[in-house]
């Protein structure tokens, strides 16, 4: 499906988004003038990203992702797994025209990838917007080319709502992808890059995306050309993820309490116990387990953190090297 300057895409769209969600959270739109104003803002998002949503092929792989220009000298955000093992695609525009490019670094254990066009020119782009602000329920436009480049139409544009939020900076949306959209954006109605397509779940309409949190962390290692993690299904199996090396047995009142701290981790290192009552992070409350993950998904296993915590009512400090999680459960490998 295309984007049509009569509006009756959209117009479908929105109604057939708007049916199934139930409009049960996030922004409400049920009168004609809100419906109106919904409509004009997904046009506008559309419009303006239509242009700076490309398609990166490889002749020496034979495949073909997304991508998303986000500065006028050329930068690209796309997936991980779009370009791994490549140093060069090549980008094509909506309208067909195209143009090299160069394959920077990647985080593949976030999906996470750069490509840089090649030439001194002006491109047009798009402005990042900020994950960590996402709430369930919010409206979100998406673009990529789905099957990839075809000269007979647009990039289709899909509508929906962020379904889910993950604590290692993904998010979740019943926007309906397929192959050849991996590397897209997502766009808030703002229409800013909020996220980058990653993975489609076991539904069409339950996709993931990583957000741009997840570049914002990495972004000189990912300029500078470097490649580093594994890419796998379950962020939170992923064998290189930062871990201190516990179980957390519930949240409680000022932080939360722990379960089991596996033998030689950082934490049994440390001295801490079980039935320990974790505070915060660097200065970061932690709060429940989801807010504990999220802390750590800015870190990488080596970098040292202030740990602070409770023991029978007395508040102590430790300093602890993140692990990686393969090497404290083995059995991740």
């Amino acid at each position: 499906m295309k984007l049509a300057s009569s509006g009756a895409p959209i117009s479908l769209i929105l109604s057939i988004a708007l049916i199934f969600s139930g409009m049960v959270a996030g922004e409400s739109a049920t009168s004609p003038e809100q419906l109106r104003a919904l409509q004009s803002k997904v046009h506008d998002v559309a419009g303006r990203g239509l242009t700076a949503t490309v398609s990166l092929f490889s002749e020496e792989s034979e495949s073909s992702g997304s991508g998303v220009i986000i500065s006028r000298s050329g930068l690209i955000l796309t997936a991980g797994h779009v370009v791994e093992g490549l140093e060069e695609v090549t980008v094509v525009f909506s309208d067909g025209k195209q143009a090299a490019g160069k394959v920077l670094g990647s985080n593949l254990s976030k999906d996470a990838a750069m490509v840089k066009l090649e030439g001194d020119l002006e491109w047009p782009f798009v402005e990042l917007g900020d994950s960590r602000g996402v709430e369930v329920g919010d409206f979100v436009v998406s673009l990529g080319h789905a099957g990839g480049f075809d000269a007979l139409r647009t990039p289709p544009v899909r509508f929906g709502r962020v379904v889910a939020l993950n604590p290692l900076g993904f998010i979740g949306s019943d926007c309906a992808l397929i192959g050849g959209d991996s590397g897209g954006p997502l766009f808030n109605l703002e229409g800013e890059v909020i996220a980058i397509h990653s993975s489609i779940g076991a539904s069409l309409r339950a996709n993931n995306h990583t957000g741009v949190q997840n570049f914002k962390a990495d972004w000189e290692r990912l300029i500078n050309g470097e490649t580093w993690g594994r890419l796998t299904m379950n962020p939170l199996m992923n064998p290189d993820r930062p871990v201190i090396g516990f179980n957390v047995a519930g949240a409680v009142e000022g932080g939360v309490r722990l379960g089991e701290v596996y033998p030689d981790s950082p934490a049994d290192v440390a001295g801490i116990r079980q039935g320990d009552i974790v505070v915060s992070i660097d200065g970061k409350p932690v709060e429940s387990l989801r807010g504990l993950q999220g802390i750590l998904s800015g870190y990488e296993p080596g970098n040292e953190v202030e740990l602070t915590f409770n023991r029978e009512g007395e508040s102590r400090t430790c300093s602890i090297k993140l692990a990686r999680l393969a090497d404290v459960m083995p059995e991740q490998k």
